[in-house]
């Protein structure tokens, strides 16, 4: 008779995960052992405790406040979604990329180039509302953010643009060929054209006021963007 000792008991073989064909059933049968249950748990425990830790779950409640662009008093809530950011993106580069979106140096800037920049905004802001799907526009927060650019266009560019716009060009056009066509020594700049324009302190007081709220517009559309 063998005096061999029987062999040292071994660690369970059972698979981590494995998936077997049940014919009883007719469907395969997915298992994981309890040590990859636990260890996945952790990660999920682990990654919820992180993102709460840095700054909480994704689409917040943002508030827009009307008020702050000159076109009404009412403030709204909503959770914006995918979409509203990428309508919200495309108007914070518009902005930040045309005069509109940031202050105007009326010892510098020719205001007849200011309205081509406003007049150009006003063009693409309309078409990238026109080319959002209509199924997404069925979301609250999409009518939100669609009405608001559509008010900030209508209440806040339009009047002035109404008011002053073709008044000044129609001056400011007559000047130049008057300066272009005489002959004398006196040489003047567009900038110093402009400011002989009857009402300058007048035209300038508004569009330094609409300039104002477009540049809050245009922080709260990057603050949109950047909102988790």
């Amino acid at each position: 008779m063998s005096n061999t000792p029987p062999p040292p008991a071994t660690a369970s073989s059972t698979p981590i995960l494995s998936i077997v064909w049940d014919g009883t059933e007719h469907a395969f049968v997915l298992s994981a052992s309890i040590w990859l249950m636990t260890v996945g748990a952790i990660i999920i425990v682990a990654l919820i405790g992180w993102r709460i830790f840095a700054g909480g779950f994704a689409f917040k409640n943002f508030e827009i406040d009307q008020a702050d662009f000159g076109i009404g008093d009412q403030k709204f809530t909503f959770k914006p979604n995918m979409t509203d950011k990428q309508v919200a993106y495309a108007i914070w580069v518009e902005l930040s990329t045309r005069k509109i979106g940031l202050p105007i140096d009326f010892e510098n800037d020719v205001i007849s180039e200011v309205y081509d920049s406003w007049f150009g905004f006003f063009t693409v802001t309309r078409e990238l509302v026109k080319g959002i799907p209509a199924q997404k526009v069925r979301r609250d927060s999409t009518q939100k953010i669609i009405r608001l650019s559509i008010e900030v266009l209508n209440e806040g560019l339009r009047p002035h643009l109404t008011r002053w716009q073709a008044r000044f060009r129609h001056w400011y056009d007559r000047e130049l060929r008057r300066y272009d066509e005489e002959n004398g020594e006196e040489i003047l700049d567009p900038q110093l054209i402009q400011a002989k324009f009857p009402k300058f302190e007048e035209l300038k007081a508004d569009m330094e006021r609409v300039n104002g709220a477009l540049i809050k517009y245009r922080a709260r559309m990057h603050n949109l963007v950047l909102k988790d």
